[in-house]
């Protein structure tokens, strides 16, 4: 009995994994251009979606240029490249994932937007699709039970910018089963990406460490133990990091961060992770770093500068 049980698991595994060939996803912002990209340029075909047409225009602008500066870099050839933005395709409306193997949600990180989109999502897919979150902090068995097949959900977390880092979180749900965390698994490293395997806890593993320290870093400025330039200077200069704390936030977007130390605070009650007031005054205030041209330096100038 045990034998045929393995085989027949081994069988469903090597079937859902050969069955990937094309994947959905869902927003074309950073993060979903990015893993359209590497999704692309690995041999998988690619269904791009957004609300608007004229974001998907936009990131396919986006790829193209990430995939002509790796031309220039060789670390692509001009034929790779061709054939990778051939692979990728648009829809204007889910009905267009119907025949995904698997579709990755890389919507905003709030509850809520996600829920509504699986809910609107699930109808249109084949019963065997797998449905993953890109989702840096939210639960994923939480995610999961809002969809009608929570053993085929997972926690796929792209790291930014997605064509460059090398590493992707894997989080099962409690009710993930092994074929689908095996498929997910063949996925990511076919493109060549290094795993972290994390438990289904709030922020998982990279956003649980770093999400804390850059909250730190705003709470010293906050409390006036440094400003902006001092702050990030003495984590890049002391402690060799490439890029300062403030810096990072505004790269991260400073919404998307206070959304993982909210997660954080509430999914965990530790007063610890109580997000900075200078945080939440910045986004109140539309200041959301890079893409909105301020956070904590001024990106409408030639270079940036420092807002506080």
């Amino acid at each position: 009995m045990v034998a045929v049980s393995c085989g027949a698991r081994a069988t469903e595994i090597e079937k859902r994994m050969a069955a990937i060939k094309t994947v959905g996803v869902i927003g074309s912002g950073q993060m979903g251009n990015g893993i359209a990209h590497v999704a692309a340029l690995a041999g998988f075909n690619v269904v791009l979606y957004d609300v608007s047409a004229d974001r998907v225009k936009s990131a396919m602008a986006t790829i193209n240029g990430n995939l002509t500066r790796q031309v220039a870099k060789k670390t692509i050839t001009e034929d790779a490249h061709k054939q990778a933005i051939a692979r990728i395709s648009s829809t204007d409306n889910l009905d267009g994932f119907a025949n995904c193997d698997l579709v990755i949600e890389t919507a905003v990180e709030k509850e809520d937007v996600k829920r509504k989109i699986f809910h609107d999502l699930c109808p249109v897919l084949r019963p065997d699709a797998i449905i993953a979150s890109n989702s840096s902090s939210i639960s994923i068995t939480r995610l999961a039970a809002s969809t009608d097949r929570p053993e085929k959900f997972i926690g796929i977390h792209f790291m930014n910018p997605v064509p460059v880092m090398e590493l992707v979180e894997l989080i099962r749900g409690i009710a993930t089963d092994d074929a689908t965390f095996d498929a997910a698994r063949g996925f990511v490293t076919a493109m060549g990406k290094q795993i972290a395997v994390s438990e289904d806890f709030p922020a998982f593993i990279v956003n649980r460490i770093l999400l804390p320290m850059i909250n730190e870093a705003i709470y010293t400025l906050y409390e006036g133990v440094g400003n902006v330039e001092a702050i990030d200077a003495a984590m890049k200069l002391g402690a060799h990091h490439p890029m300062g704390p403030l810096e990072l936030a505004d790269f991260i977007g400073l919404d998307t961060c206070l959304s993982i130390m909210q997660v954080l605070h509430e999914g965990l009650a530790d007063s610890k992770y109580r997000p900075c007031p200078l945080l939440v005054k910045y986004v109140e205030a539309g200041w959301l770093g890079r893409k909105s041209q301020r956070g904590f330096y001024d990106y409408r100038g030639d270079k940036p500068v420092p807002t506080r």
